[in-house]
């Protein structure tokens, strides 16, 4: 294999006496000897990426058309996220910046595990190390899904991967070898397993800003999804949830007391206090202007249209889509000739570098892990183990707690429903879409309970950008739809199940640099 160099930063910035919830402020200090626990706890503060890929694999899903209503993209970016291209565009939400910055956490994780081995790891740091382990995996696990292929039992141990970083950088350029998806898989699984069992809550002031217990855990369950070790699943999102799931879930009660607009009930989605929220992220991003209400970038949009026939607006097992069903509300807009839907998560957060001149940067908080999320991955976990009575308590519990209705979901009403829909058409779209696993379906009613686990995980995870991961794994086919103003509709492109453009190519400046870049 080729060799290449990786391009991120040689100095770790250490956080002095800056507690998680203000995340806003700025780093005082960039000291590096970590010669005591505090320091060593502080460096942690700044193991996470502040730059986020949901905005461009949000973009590149089927949660998104491009929409003849007058308005424009928000720049090159967006244009090129969307049509599938190489991107050579280069801002917060590019290849280049999460490239760097997840590597850039990882190093901090490194930094940290070879100042603790340096003190004899010392068992009173063993939450610290848990720490770091799971911030390496975290961050390598979400390059390797991607810039390269998804998991493959067949093709993973040739599908070029990224490389696994395990050590402090000590060269100004190093080399490293392209590793395959199969071995980074491994080797996240090892810091999963080393660290999971020392996580500790009770070292952080406010544990939702870190991987505590539940985030580790529910980390660990989708990793275990995308790995296909099923059982495993099963075992942490038992451990994440308990024995009183109804407890952990996203409690909607409240909703129907803030002021019903898309803000009030963002800020409100990611609050730390709310045990369903596991581990929350801030980044410098537009997502909640382009995903939210604005009319920034919605030349490309989540259109009613869409909305109304396969994602959030459409049927279900519950009946037919009406106003105030969902208790998290699916908001409606117009932008220019058409109307899009906007789920309200992602909070407008404007940090001012000058508050005089009216300049700075906009940031939103990211709920990278909760607990609805894990409850679906249990489900899809059963569903695979042929546990159709388990997947069933799992999918009706999370559609009783999300959904106004009088119908409970049974195993006959999933296979009836799902079982009896037409398969999707670009011009005549369904939720149904056409399946085609690495691992084949064995039924009928193991195909028609991956379908309802599909429809509720694509409305559990909108504007989370993880309906990208969704189509690779299970090998559905999605199109580019151009919709004209009476929502006729012309397919601009198609990405197949074997499109190479399934792994998103890696930054134009590290390819430069000597990196093999993805097949095209």
């Amino acid at each position: 294999m080729k060799k290449y160099l990786i391009s991120i930063a040689s100095v770790i910035l250490l956080m002095f006496n800056v507690s998680c919830d203000k995340f806003l402020d700025e780093m005082p200090d960039n000291r590096l000897e970590l010669d005591t626990d505090e320091k060593i706890t502080n460096l942690l503060v700044s193991g996470y990426a502040d730059h986020l890929f949901v905005l461009m694999t949000e973009m590149m899903s089927d949660n998104i058309d491009h929409v003849d209503n007058g308005l424009t993209a928000y720049n090159k970016l967006q244009d090129e996220m969307y049509a599938w291209a190489d991107i050579k565009e280069v801002n917060n939400e590019s290849p280049k910046y999460i490239w760097e910055k997840y590597y850039l956490a990882i190093a901090t994780a490194n930094q940290a595990l070879a100042e603790i081995e340096k003190l004899g790891n010392p068992e009173r740091l063993n939450p610290q190390r848990g720490e770091a382990l799971m911030i390496r995996a975290f961050h390598h696990f979400y390059l390797v899904n991607v810039f390269a292929n998804n998991y493959s039992t067949a093709n993973g141990e040739t599908d070029l991967g990224i490389v696994y970083m395990k050590e402090p950088e000590t060269t100004v350029k190093p080399a490293y070898e392209r590793e395959s998806v199969a071995e980074i898989y491994r080797k996240i699984e090892l810091d999963i397993e080393e660290g999971l069992p020392v996580i500790d809550d009770n070292m952080y002031t406010v544990p939702k800003y870190h991987f505590n217990r539940r985030a580790a855990y529910a980390f660990a369950a989708r990793f275990y999804l995308f790995y296909r070790k099923y059982d495993k699943v099963i075992q942490c999102v038992n451990e994440v949830l308990g024995e009183n799931p109804e407890r952990i879930l996203r409690d909607f009660s409240h909703i129907p007391s803030l002021v019903q607009n898309y803000a009030s009930i963002a800020n409100d989605y990611i609050k730390p206090d709310h045990n369903a929220n596991f581990l929350l992220m801030t980044a410098y991003s537009r997502l909640s202007t382009i995903l939210g209400n604005y009319s920034t970038g919605k030349k490309y949009m989540h259109s009613r249209y869409l909305a109304g026939s396969e994602s959030n607006r459409a049927a279900g097992p519950w009946g037919i889509f009406v106003e105030g069903i969902y208790n998290l509300p699916t908001l409606s807009y117009n932008a220019g000739s058409g109307g899009y839907i906007a789920t309200p998560k992602l909070p407008y957060i404007f940090e001012y570098t000058d508050p005089v001149a009216g300049i700075g940067f906009l940031r939103t908080v990211y709920v990278a892990l909760h607990a609805d999320e894990s409850l679906l991955c249990r489900a899809e976990a059963y569903i695979m183990l042929e546990q159709y009575d388990e997947a069933t308590a799992d999918l009706a519990l999370w559609m009783s707690r999300h959904v106004k209705s009088s119908v409970t979901l049974s195993r006959q009403l999933i296979n009836d429903f799902y079982g009896n829909l037409p398969y999707y058409k670009p011009d005549d779209p369904t939720i149904k879409k056409e399946l085609h696993p690495e691992i084949p379906i064995v039924s009928a009613e193991q195909e028609n309970f991956l379908h309802c686990l599909l429809h509720f995980r694509r409305i559990e995870t909108i504007a989370e950008g993880l309906r990208w991961f969704d189509v690779k794994r299970f090998g559905i086919v999605i199109y580019r739809r151009y919709l004209d103003a009476n929502n006729s509709v012309t397919v601009t492109d198609e990405l197949t199940i074997d499109d190479p453009r399934r792994a998103i190519q890696l930054p134009a400046s590290v390819i430069d640099a000597g990196l093999e870049p993805n097949p095209r």
